[in-house]
């Protein structure tokens, strides 16, 4: 599952191939979706929560919000199924997925990280990553970008800065399931389940704030 960018996305992989998938693109009801994805994708499936012997979250770069819903859910479950969480980037998810649709290296990936920034990273094939996961604005880097394909919601935002977007703008969670899949079974070790923010979140304690006590 991931909830790092606007997409809501959750897929089942039982090690070979995506057995099911579902996803939607709402950035203010990630709480509000992801539960029902999980069950929509576990009834294609045909198999209950209990028959999952392990679980892929996408740790970001994404805000803050969203991404904790996808983290949350993913620990709680992990914590009742007593099975193991991995972490993986969504950036590499989503470089993974242009990969599968075709797209051949040197790119890049870039999402919305909002205040007008980008998270972005480069790669030189579709699983590996060669600078980022980072976050800047696109004009700061387009020089550095330049000539590459863009992939992601990011490239499309910001056609000046990234002149060449490519598809998929949004991650796909069985993209970033296959990719897991992929490194278990070479033996990599993937990810602690912790989110990447890169900044801090847009919420803040407000300073000089009154504070109200019985006396």
């Amino acid at each position: 599952m991931d909830t790092a960018t606007p997409a809501v996305t959750v897929a089942l992989h039982d090690g070979t191939a995506v057995v099911a998938e579902s996803g939607q693109v709402d950035a203010r009801r990630h709480g509000e979706l992801l539960l029902p994805t999980v069950d929509r994708v576990l009834a294609e499936a045909g198999v209950k929560l209990d028959a999952v012997t392990g679980l892929v979250v996408g740790v970001g770069p994404g805000p803050y919000t969203g991404l904790r819903v996808g983290l949350a859910t993913a620990a709680a479950f992990g914590s009742a199924l007593s099975v193991p969480v991995h972490g993986l980037c969504t950036l590499d998810g989503l470089a993974y997925a242009a990969g599968l649709a075709g797209l051949t290296g040197p790119f890049a990936v870039a999402t919305d990280a909002r205040r007008k920034e980008v998270y972005w990273a480069r790669y030189e094939d579709a699983r590996t990553r060669t600078a980022g996961p980072a976050v800047d604005r696109p004009a700061d880097i387009a020089e550095r970008l330049a000539g590459l394909p863009v992939v992601g919601a990011g490239a499309v935002l910001y056609p000046e800065a990234f002149p060449d977007a490519r598809t998929p703008e949004h991650v796909s969670a069985g993209a970033l399931a296959a990719l897991a899949a992929e490194r278990l079974a070479a033996g990599a070790e993937l990810l602690a389940p912790l989110p990447l923010y890169l900044r801090r979140p847009d919420a803040q304690v407000p300073k000089n704030y009154k504070v109200v006590t019985p006396k």
